[in-house]
């Protein structure tokens, strides 16, 4: 599976390394995230999300359902 966030849809991003010297390499920095099991009482079961941390905290804000029937409207989530 691949690094994005199936919430925010946050992936990886491209820059560089600077050395002292001002030499520039390629790099990746990678999205925060984490697999994540939560519970949906509407539905009654557990889904498992890789979530960024960012979207983490908007889970624990407004509530799973909210965070997933907006999702869902933005066509991020199926």
């Amino acid at each position: 599976m691949s690094r994005v966030c199936e919430i925010t849809g946050k992936k990886a991003m491209v820059g560089n390394n600077v050395s002292h010297a001002l030499n520039r390499t390629k790099r990746k920095f990678n999205a925060n995230l984490a697999k994540k099991r939560f519970y949906i009482p509407e539905e009654d079961k557990w889904i498992t999300l890789k979530v960024s941390t960012s979207a983490l905290k908007t889970i624990n804000k407004l509530g799973i359902s909210a965070v997933l029937k907006d999702a869902k409207s933005k066509g991020i989530l199926k």
